[in-house]
C-alpha cells in the first residue's frame, strides 16, 4: 500500500476516536461539575483537562480567564484549536475523502454525513441547550463509523492501518482520561486520594469515579466485575490492566500489537518489539506496583511510549509527520 494511503487512513481513524474521547472528557466535567464543588475545585476540574490535553498555553492565548463555556467553545467548535471536536471530525473526513476509492460507500458516507450533522449541531445550539446530549451524538458517531468500518470493509492493509490509528489513539486517550480524576479533584498527582473523613465526602468521591467509568462505558462492566463499592484501586486496574475491557490500557495495546503484526514490513521490527514490551508489562503488571510506584509517574510513562510508536509507526509505514 502506499505510504499516504495508509497515511489517510490512519489518521482518519485517529482523529474520529480524538473526538470521541473528547467528548468523553468534556463529559466527564460537565457531570461533575453538577456536584456540590466550590468554585475552585471546578476551575481545577477544567483546568486539569486542558492539562493533560497538552492545550492549557493555546486556551490561555485566547481567554483572559477560565470559565465552563469557554472550555467548552474552545474544546467543541473552535476551529482553530486542531484538536476540538469541529476539526477532528473536520480532518476524519477530509483525510476520508482524499482515499475514498480506498473505502466503501458506507464507511465514507458516515464520515461525510457526520460532518455534514455536526455543523447543523452547532448552529441550532445543541451543545447549549444539552451538552451531554451533543457528547452522545459524537461517541455514536465514533461508534457507527468503527461498526460500518468492521461490517464492510475487507480485511486488507486498509482495514490494518484504520485499526491501528483507533488503538494507538484510545490508549493515548483512556489514560489521559484517568490522569484527569487524579489532577482534577485536588488530590495529589502521584497518589491515590486520601480517605475522606466527614461522612459525606465518601458519597461524593463515588460519584467522582462513577463519572469516570461512565465516560469510559464501564460503570457496568465494573459492577460486573467486582460487585462491590467503586474504589480508586478497582478503577485504575480496570481500565489498565484488564485486557477483556474494551477501552483499557491492556486492550488497547493488544490491538495495536495485533494490527501491527499485520502490517509489518522489513524497518519496523523496532516498533514491533517496543509495542510488545509495552504489552507484555501491562499484561504482566499489578495494580499494587503501579500504585505504589505512583499512577500518574505510571501514566504520563505510558503516554510517552505511546507517542514514540505512533512516531516509529510514521517513520515506518507513513508519510513522516515533518512532511504533514
Amino acid at each position: 500500500m502506499l505510504s499516504r494511503t495508509a497515511d489517510h487512513l490512519f489518521w482518519m481513524a485517529r482523529y474520529i476516536e480524538r473526538a470521541e474521547n473528547t467528548a468523553r472528557m468534556l463529559d466527564v466535567n460537565v457531570m461533575t461539575s453538577l456536584l456540590p464543588l466550590s468554585t475552585e475545585a471546578a476551575e481545577r476540574g477544567w483546568r486539569a483537562m486542558l492539562g493533560i490535553s497538552e492545550l492549557q498555553p493555546a486556551f490561555d492565548a485566547h481567554f483572559s480567564s477560565l470559565a465552563a463555556r469557554d472550555v467548552l467553545e474552545f474544546m467543541v467548535r473552535d476551529p482553530d484549536n486542531a484538536s476540538s471536536i469541529y476539526c477532528c471530525l473536520q480532518a476524519a473526513r477530509e483525510n476520508a475523502r482524499a482515499v475514498r476509492g480506498t473505502l466503501t460507500t458506507d464507511v465514507w458516507e458516515t464520515h461525510n454525513d457526520t460532518w455534514l450533522q455536526l455543523q447543523k449541531h452547532l448552529t441550532q445550539g445543541l451543545l447549549e441547550r444539552d451538552p451531554h446530549e451533543f457528547f452522545e451524538w459524537v461517541k455514536f458517531r465514533s461508534h457507527l463509523s468503527r461498526g460500518v468500518t468492521i461490517g464492510t470493509m475487507l480485511k486488507d492493509e486498509a482495514f490494518y492501518f484504520t485499526r491501528l490509528g483507533t488503538f494507538l489513539e484510545r490508549s493515548d486517550n483512556t489514560a489521559r482520561i484517568l490522569d484527569v480524576k487524579f489532577h482534577g479533584v485536588g488530590q495529589p498527582a502521584d497518589s491515590l486520594p486520601a480517605i475522606p473523613e466527614s461522612a459525606e465526602e465518601p458519597y461524593l468521591d463515588f460519584y467522582y469515579w462513577a463519572a469516570v467509568l461512565r465516560s469510559v462505558s464501564a460503570f457496568e462492566i465494573y459492577r460486573k466485575v467486582y460487585r462491590d463499592v467503586v474504589t480508586p484501586s478497582r478503577v485504575a486496574e480496570l481500565l489498565v490492566l484488564r485486557g477483556d475491557m474494551p477501552r483499557s490500557l491492556l486492550a488497547s495495546v493488544n490491538e495495536v500489537c495485533t494490527n501491527l503484526e499485520q502490517v509489518r514490513n522489513s524497518q519496523s521490527s523496532e516498533t514491533s518489539r517496543r509495542a510488545g514490551l509495552l504489552r507484555a508489562e501491562l499484561q504482566y503488571g499489578r495494580i499494587e506496583d503501579i500504585l505504589d510506584t505512583g499512577l500518574h509517574v505510571f501514566l504520563t510513562s505510558f503516554l510517552k511510549r505511546v507517542g514514540d510508536l505512533g512516531q516509529r509507526i510514521s517513520q515506518d509505514f507513513l508519510v513522516p509527520l515533518a512532511a504533514r
